[in-house]
């Protein structure tokens, strides 16, 4: 077999461990291709199958010090798993796109074929970025928010990402805009206090998603120790569609509808209390304690 060569970060990958999340809508059918784009590199791949929420944690947490790289194949909730059990140590993490959304894939330029993701990591470079925590460990490395991106995840059942893929998000994010719910915002920003109306509440760390198509905010960097809360509170439907249609052009932080807050710490307080989804991932209700972990993962990304 052809070795791909050491990533660009001069570290060499010869075992690997694939974390494979098989309920998730292409990961199973993307096994097979993946084991197989490991083989042609030279990488001796051992795959594992989790069996239910969390057994992604725990595999990596117990095996992942055997492999010079631990994969993930599945959607952006296993992705984080693995990255929650691997914070701060353990050899790199690699995401290759299982899922419906593939967010994480699509935010740091990952190729959406799995044929072509795996050589591209493999070749690729070493990145460390900032990740979010919360209160009960769990961690986000795109963002944490409540209103209408959580009623966008709510709304998309498993049967409906499995017929229609990332159109359900369209038509669940499109529910939610019409049936626009307000409430009261309480956020606290490293011990400041800032109170106002909204329709969503978004505490980020990447400054924009799926290949750059919307931008949260404004200097949203991934790996500058800082989250940052975009608070979006718009009217009317009309304020609406002009907060997103500003998100699509980066413009979004000047609309005087949005409030962006960089910071460290954060507490967020809804009334009535919010259900909240951290990375496409739903989560319990507010109040919810946020605080930034600089440089806790190791990813393998493409090189530039």
């Amino acid at each position: 077999m052809t070795s791909s060569g050491p990533p660009a970060s001069g570290r060499e990958i010869l075992r690997a461990l694939l974390i494979v999340n098989p309920g998730a809508r292409r990961a199973s059918a993307g096994q097979s291709r993946a084991t197989d784009a490991f083989g042609r590199a030279g990488v001796a791949c051992e795959v594992i199958r989790t069996s239910a929420p969390g057994h992604a944690t725990e595999i990596a947490r117990t095996r992942a010090s055997d492999f010079d790289a631990v994969f993930t194949l599945g959607g952006d909730g296993t992705a984080m798993e693995v990255m929650t059990a691997m914070a701060r140590s353990g050899p790199p993490v690699g995401i290759l796109p299982g899922g419906t959304g593939n967010v994480l894939a699509r935010s740091f330029g990952i190729p959406l074929r799995i044929e072509r993701a795996v050589p591209a990591l493999l070749r690729g470079r070493e990145a460390l970025i900032d990740l979010g925590r919360l209160d009960d460990g769990r961690h986000f490395a795109i963002g944490v928010g409540v209103g209408l991106d959580e009623k966008m995840i709510a709304g998309a059942s498993k049967a409906m990402k499995r017929r229609a893929g990332v159109i359900a998000y369209v038509w669940s994010a499109t529910v939610a805009l019409l049936r626009m719910q307000k409430f009261s915002v309480r956020l606290t920003v490293d011990g400041k206090v800032y109170e106002r109306e909204a329709a969503s509440v978004m505490i980020a760390n990447l400054g924009d998603v799926l290949g750059g198509l919307l931008h949260f905010g404004d200097g949203i960097l991934h790996d500058d120790g800082l989250l940052q809360a975009c608070v979006y509170s718009p009217r009317n439907l009309r304020d609406a569609f002009r907060i997103f249609y500003r998100m699509s052009r980066g413009t979004a932080h000047t609309d005087r509808c949005v409030l962006c807050i960089p910071g460290r710490e954060f507490l967020l307080e809804t009334v009535p209390v919010r259900r909240a989804q951290a990375d496409g991932e739903l989560l319990g209700e507010t109040p919810l304690a946020v605080h930034v972990e600089p440089n806790a993962a190791r990813l393998l990304l493409p090189a530039r």
